[in-house]
């Protein structure tokens, strides 16, 4: 069956065509807040019938959800008027620290400049080498017969990865255990605080777990950074690249900015990328032919070894698999800015201190760029006729858009490859569970739970 090619995005610019609407539905008081916290991806896939730049309520405050590709790409090309500032990167700085994933438009250039170096390309194989041995690794603790959470597998997985490429390889087993289970605690409660930041005023034991997680998670960043200064000086990982680098006036990092930043980056490698390769697994798993593709192209290039560096060229099937199940899953899936002036958006005129929010999950179901977009086509940038260029710029935009795009997506696509393309070399999976697989509203997009029955291939 042939399938139309969707419409290529239009030249014309989104503020002369683009329609503003208001999402129905608010609550008295409480606004769409409910619809967030209960189920909000059916509530954001809702939002694009109702205008390009649609207003939503948060509580009693307005925030304005950018729908279109082209609009929200012209929106976040404009750092200085669309900024990481305002009530939602309150919250975030106060857990996270200012580091480069938070920090606002002021603070951004110099920190990407000094972090800059640390992910060059030639540096992409020694981080690919850790990897490579990391996940093979963990394949080599799994059993035949067991049933696995592959959430909780796949976050042990790219935690572990993350602080061995940040730190290298003297980090004990046990630091790294302890350093996941308060990284996870302290992960489950961004969302709610980020909705409803008055939620730690109230003595529930969630506020007490969060608030010990959070803590526990500080010390050990600091305690490792502190173990890495007094090591011998050494560039070889991510660590040593940042004690290394320095503004354009010489500078180096402060503690502060120092630890801000390992927290950012471990934050991101772990959470991000674990939820990615999570969503591949469930989608796999009930797509046969595309699993099949995918064990076919990992026996002809593995042969049951853990993939490395070298084998990326030769597993196209397995890096289109994890581009579309970024696509239909993107892990940074609500992502707000502030407006720092009066302006017009969408023929809206917004106030100075306006809430705008940038969903890739909205945006990469756009049928006006996608064809058929909530199935699931690994093959579609070659059936649609649209290549990773023009993904790239508006329709696929899972790291994110314009000055503040994430620094770190090469380090993710090879990290979620690899391992994909390592497990469907020994294992398959299955679901060990009919219920239905449901996201779960957290920092990232990630499903509530997984588990898997192991079957050695």
């Amino acid at each position: 069956m042939t399938t139309a090619h969707p419409p290529r995005p239009s030249s014309t610019p989104p503020a002369s065509a683009a329609r503003a609407g208001r999402a129905p539905g608010a609550w008295p008081g409480l606004g769409h807040l409910p619809h967030l916290l209960r189920a909000p991806l059916r509530f954001l896939g809702s939002l694009p019938a109702h205008g390009d730049l649609v207003e939503i309520r948060l509580g009693p405050r307005p925030a304005f959800v950018l729908c279109h590709p082209e609009l929200a790409r012209h929106v976040m090309a404009d750092g200085r008027t669309f900024d990481r500032v305002g009530p939602l990167y309150e919250g975030s700085r106060a857990a996270l620290g200012n580091g480069l994933a938070t920090c606002p438009h002021g603070d951004h250039r110099r920190q990407r400049l000094m972090m800059q170096p640390a992910f060059r390309t030639e540096h992409l194989p020694g981080y690919a080498d850790a990897m490579r041995r990391e996940i093979g690794a963990a394949l080599d603790r799994w059993r035949p017969g067991r049933v696995v959470d592959m959430v909780d597998e796949m976050f042990a997985l790219t935690t572990t990865v993350a602080v061995r490429t940040l730190f290298g390889a003297g980090i004990a087993d046990r630091d790294i255990a302890e350093l996941r289970d308060s990284l996870d605690t302290f992960l489950k409660g961004v969302y709610l605080r980020a909705l409803l930041p008055a939620v730690d005023s109230l003595p529930t034991p969630g506020a007490r777990r969060y608030t010990r997680g959070l803590a526990t998670w500080r010390a050990h960043v600091r305690r490792i950074i502190a173990a890495r200064r007094a090591a011998d000086p050494d560039d070889r990982d991510l660590l040593g690249r940042l004690l290394a680098a320095r503004d354009e006036a010489g500078g180096a990092m402060s503690e502060a900015e120092l630890h801000d930043q390992v927290a950012v980056l471990i934050l991101a490698g772990a959470e991000t990328t674990s939820s990615a390769l999570a969503w591949a697994l469930h989608l796999i798993t009930t797509h046969p032919d595309a699993e099949e593709a995918l064990h076919a192209e990992a026996d002809t290039v593995l042969g049951g070894r853990a993939a490395g560096q070298d084998d990326l060229p030769r597993l196209p099937w397995t890096g289109r698999v994890i581009r579309e199940t970024l696509r239909l899953y993107p892990p940074a899936w609500v992502l707000p800015r502030t407006a720092t002036r009066e302006i017009e958006v969408a023929g809206r005129r917004l106030d100075a201190g306006s809430t705008l929010v940038f969903s890739p999950y909205i945006l990469h179901r756009h049928p006006g760029f996608h064809a058929e977009p909530d199935r699931f086509r690994p093959e579609r940038e070659h059936a649609d006729g649209i290549g990773p260029q023009t993904w790239s710029r508006s329709s696929f935009v899972p790291f994110g858009s314009g000055p503040h795009k994430c620094i770190g997506d090469t380090f993710a696509l090879t990290e979620a490859t690899l391992a994909l393309a390592s497990i469907a070399s020994r294992w398959r999976l299955r679901p060990a569970s009919a219920a239905p697989v449901r996201a779960v509203p957290r920092s990232v997009l990630t499903p509530r739970a997984l588990p898997m029955h192991l079957i050695r291939r």
